[in-house]
């Protein structure tokens, strides 16, 4: 019998955590052992679980998902985290991969996709989908890499809760840090990204798919 891999899976929406939980414990080797509904509580409950692989949405409340997975490396630098999105989009992957995820999903990918990354990534391995390890080649070839690629884990985080509307001083709560670093961090932000208000930055979220449009 093969061993059972432990999964702890964070995502705010109840019907994705769900139907993912229902269809990975279809494999006889998963377990589901926890659900997560933000960044801090994924941390929380990964230093209490000790899972194999932790599967992750990048766009929760609070921290956000590269936050908590920085947080995680930075405690355990072993662990094996599976970040996934509602977009295929190429930022996101570079910046998941980037901030040290295993893998990087859509969640509009194939189901069977995320049962071979999780095998993969157990093996040691990393994974994308085929698809956007050939987007992130040709856009590699091609020189067209977006300005949001360039973006620490620590700016991007800054980057989406000001895109959301967030006050600095409740970005500095969500991430540990001082008012005046965080608009340290807006400044440089704005240096790197060459937007001058609050509505340039919104479009610039919007366009690489870091925030919805509503």
């Amino acid at each position: 019998m093969k061993n059972e891999i432990r999964i702890l899976l964070a995502d705010d929406h109840e019907v994705v955590r769900s139907g993912l939980a229902r269809m990975l414990e279809r494999n006889d080797d998963m377990h589901i052992v926890g659900e997560a509904t933000s960044g801090e509580q994924a941390y929380q409950m990964y230093t209490e679980l000790d899972p194999d692989i932790l599967v992750m949405d990048m766009s929760m409340p609070g921290i956000g998902g590269l936050e908590a997975l920085r947080r995680i490396l930075v405690r355990y630098n072993k662990a094996k985290v599976i970040m996934f999105s509602m977009h295929e989009n190429v930022t996101l992957a570079v910046q998941s991969m980037s901030a040290g995820a295993a893998a990087y999903l859509a969640k509009s990918g194939d189901s069977e996709d995320i049962v071979k990354a999780i095998h993969q990534v157990m093996d040691g391995k990393s994974y994308l989908s085929s698809e956007m390890a050939q987007r992130i080649a040709l856009q590699s070839v091609s020189g067209s890499e977006d300005p949001i690629q360039r973006l620490t884990v620590r700016e991007f985080e800054v980057f989406r809760l000001l895109a959301e509307g967030h006050a600095l001083e409740y970005i500095a709560e969500t991430l540990n840090l001082g008012q005046k670093t965080v608009a340290n961090y807006q400044t440089m932000l704005k240096q790197k990204l060459g937007f001058h208000s609050s509505v340039e930055l919104v479009r610039l979220a919007i366009k690489y798919n870091v925030i919805k449009s509503h």
